[in-house]
């Protein structure tokens, strides 16, 4: 009997009225001298009756960067005082309230590109990206570029107000994996975030989310949340024996610290392993007195850590992985549950690739044997990604 099944009340919030929570409190992870900026943010739900399980992810609902609202509206020539219809509730409100809670800055949307191309005569070098055969093009144009940069870059292109906001995509939630279980932390959730930064055309860029929370947070800031459900990324039932294997390397060890805190609230039965990855252990061991303590008394049976830096040779998780290759086979052929939570583009490719090479190597199987293994262990659900 797994846990995956479990009943949940139908969310009292969602993205039309979402829980309007505030920051308990937030501490950095990373240590001054990482190159990025992690912190650790503990919300507080207390009266919302909001409830999620270990798996789930918190949609924020940001605010985009007040600095940045001020740039694009002196772009545009305009005072922010206009009053324009808010992209989300559709109150009459004034442009700078509308740009900073409903619409994205820094996504372009076609309708914004086709009306600049329209208002200066064909004379901007998107003119020759609006084609459909161009669409490749006009995406790697508009990489690292926000809505700002084509203002400035196409200065003939002048919008009214309203009809700005109409050609700009909506401000979006942004989801994060949970980090905390309500067992350990009643009425609070906890999120583990890396802050997004860097420089694009000579302009220093951020995170929409990211900076919100790591920059602009104060204990009044209102940070308007709900619960989205992980269904397929859930643990076992506690009092099974089936084991679980956790890879999360940098922020994707969030999941995997509510795994763990959910673990020893539960008295969960089965063995756990956590590999876990980042630059260097001097600045970015996260959670390193928990997982150590879970360690200690038994909730976690194995920690395998990579320092992508620490060393000549660059070591990530999948190396480690099989580095101990014949005791993850030994865990798998036992049952285990393999997760994997983090970067798609480049890790999860990666770990799937150590995944089959192992299989292969320790059970003396062919590729296409390894093949169907790992297949059947995702039709078993033994083999669960939450990869973004």
């Amino acid at each position: 009997m797994s846990n995956e099944s479990a009943p949940h009340v139908k969310p009292l919030y969602n993205v039309k009225n979402p829980f309007i929570a505030k920051l308990k409190h937030a501490h950095d992870l990373s240590a001054p001298d990482a190159p990025k900026h992690t912190r650790h943010y503990e919300i507080d739900l207390a009266g919302s009756g909001l409830e999620y399980l270990p798996g789930d992810s918190l949609a924020v609902l940001p605010t985009n960067d007040p600095a940045l609202v001020d740039a694009t509206i002196a772009a545009l020539g305009l005072t922010g005082e206009e009053t324009v219809t808010h992209p989300k509730t559709a109150a009459q409100v004034p442009l700078r309230q509308a740009l900073i809670e409903g619409s994205s800055l820094t996504e372009i949307d076609n309708k914004l590109v086709k009306a600049i191309v329209e208002k200066t005569g064909g004379e901007s070098p998107l003119a020759a990206l609006v084609a459909p055969e161009q669409k490749e093009e006009l995406k790697k144009y508009l990489w690292g570029r926000f809505v700002i940069d084509l203002l400035l870059e196409n200065p003939t292109a002048k919008f009214e107000a309203q009809e700005f906001v109409s050609v700009l995509k909506k401000l979006n939630i942004r989801l994060y994996s949970i980090s905390s279980s309500l067992k350990a932390h009643p009425e609070e959730v906890h999120l583990t975030v890396a802050t997004v930064k860097y420089t694009s055309f000579g302009r220093e860029r951020g995170g929409v989310a990211s900076t919100f929370l790591a920059e602009r947070l104060t204990a009044e800031t209102r940070i308007p949340v709900f619960v989205n459900l992980g269904k397929g990324f859930r643990l076992p039932d506690a009092a099974e024996e089936t084991p679980v294997i956790f890879c999360g390397p940098g922020t994707g060890i969030a999941p995997f610290r509510a795994f763990l805190e959910e673990r020893k609230a539960t008295g969960a039965k089965g063995k756990a392993w956590l590999f876990f990855g980042e630059v260097s252990e001097k600045s970015c061991y996260f959670y390193k007195d928990e997982f150590e303590a879970y360690l200690a008394d038994g909730t976690l049976n194995k920690l395998t850590l990579a320092w992508s830096r620490d060393q000549a040779e660059k070591i990530y998780v999948q190396h480690r992985m099989l580095e101990n290759s014949a005791e993850f086979y030994a865990w798998l052929e036992q049952g285990a549950i393999f997760y994997v939570c983090g970067d798609a583009s480049r890790m999860a490719h990666d770990v799937d690739k150590a995944l089959h090479k192992i299989i292969e190597t320790e059970g003396g199987k062919t590729e296409e044997e390894a093949i169907a293994y790992v297949a059947a262990m995702k039709e078993a659900k033994r083999y669960r990604r939450d990869v973004y």
